[in-house]
């Protein structure tokens, strides 16, 4: 671990002796001083939206988004097949139906599919930043705009990152982030949504928090009261998350260094046996993952370390979405398809391509947290 993560870490354990030595451990007991609340200001800040609402992981902001955008029974929500299976259980959580759209090269929903996927019931769409590498928004929005949808980026892999001038999230009419383990920023569980439209946070807000109506000020004054649940995020959630986002940008930029310098391991290697994933902004590219010819040569090429064959994690692959198939509500009175019927593919031949993709491409880990000196050692074995 680089002595600026060792630093962060420091700063997120002294952020939450300071909120276990207050005892206030819910948001809505610490007034002025809740972490949330500060959390919620800077991340708003730093993604450049005018409402940032935290949340308990990834897939209530979702949700909570898609509540906020109004989206319900009888509608259609067009996700990628290559994402979280939490992207498609949103749609459902609502009472909508998702709908998969193909990736295209970059790893990330294609326009062209989304454009031929679109229904009279298609509401929305939820394009998804895979592994840091950004969708193609300005397409996507593009066609959102011709079909009347709400677009709701699914930024959970991609906090921080940036797509010609702007930051992931922001694009959309509605961002969505993760804080789980894995993500750029972490907290074990968390997540946030990130809007400029006050309507939409409005809803979104009174959602998360089954209380809000007692809350002075937390919802528009004249916002039509709707019930909710508690999606709410904890204090000693934001008091680690906080020291983690301020030192978000230099983060990113280690794995903007990270991925030239593996980019100049391979270098002897790309046009021949590999190519890099193209990225819609290059530049400012975050991720890194190559596609091969073959199958086979993605299956020995993950053999290195820090690098996996993106169909071996099936987890993220529509075809492993096994509640999804099985289309079974939560109560017959609550069936999502008994408003579109059956005739939508979530079966294993809705999408080829991306299947295909994903044989042949593999997922470079950038590891940020690792010096680069001892990153380029690592990098030096891809060349093999």
């Amino acid at each position: 671990m680089g002595l600026g993560a060792m630093m962060t870490t420091a700063r997120g354990m002294a952020a939450t002796v300071r909120v276990l030595g207050r005892g206030e451990l819910g948001r809505f007991t610490g007034g002025d001083r809740s972490e949330v609340a500060r959390f919620e200001t800077e991340l708003a800040g730093h993604v450049g939206t005018r409402h940032a609402l935290a949340v308990n992981s990834g897939t209530s902001a979702l949700v909570a988004a898609l509540v906020g955008a109004g989206i319900g029974p009888g509608d259609e929500v067009l996700v990628p097949a290559y994402t979280w299976v939490s992207t498609a259980a949103a749609a459902l959580a609502v009472g909508a139906v998702p709908v998969l759209v193909e990736i295209d090269g970059s790893l990330t929903m294609d326009p062209a599919d989304l454009r031929a996927r679109i229904t009279p019931r298609s509401r929305a769409v939820v394009p998804v930043h895979m592994g840091n590498q950004v969708a193609d928004m300005d397409a996507i929005m593009e066609v959102a705009a011709a079909h009347g949808l709400v677009v709701v980026e699914d930024a959970c892999q991609a906090i921080g990152v940036t797509y010609r001038g702007r930051r992931a999230g922001s694009i959309g009419h509605a961002g969505c982030f993760s804080f789980n383990q894995h993500k750029n920023i972490r907290s074990g569980e968390g997540g946030a949504l990130v809007t400029d439209d006050p309507a939409l946070f409005d809803r979104a807000a009174m959602y998360h928090d089954v209380g809000s109506y007692e809350r002075p000020g937390f919802a528009g004054s004249d916002a039509d009261l709707i019930v909710g649940v508690n999606l709410r995020m904890p204090e000693l959630a934001a008091a680690v998350l906080r020291p983690q986002l301020d030192a978000l940008d230099a983060q990113i930029a280690r794995r903007h260094r990270h991925r030239a310098i593996a980019l100049e391991a391979l270098a002897r290697r790309i046009g021949k046996d590999l190519n890099p994933v193209p990225h819609h902004d290059p530049a400012h590219a975050a991720g890194l993952a190559v596609e091969f010819g073959s199958a086979e040569d993605a299956a020995r090429f993950s053999d290195h370390r820090g690098v996996h064959r993106l169909i071996d994690t099936g987890r993220h692959v529509y075809t492993n979405w096994r509640s999804l198939q099985a289309r079974n509500p939560l109560h017959p009175a609550l069936d999502p398809y008994a408003a579109v019927g059956t005739e939508i593919d979530h079966g294993p031949d809705a999408c080829p391509r991306t299947l295909q993709i994903l044989a042949r491409t593999c997922a470079v880990d950038l590891a940020p947290e690792l010096p680069t000196p001892a990153f380029r050692m690592l990098a030096r074995r891809l060349a093999g």
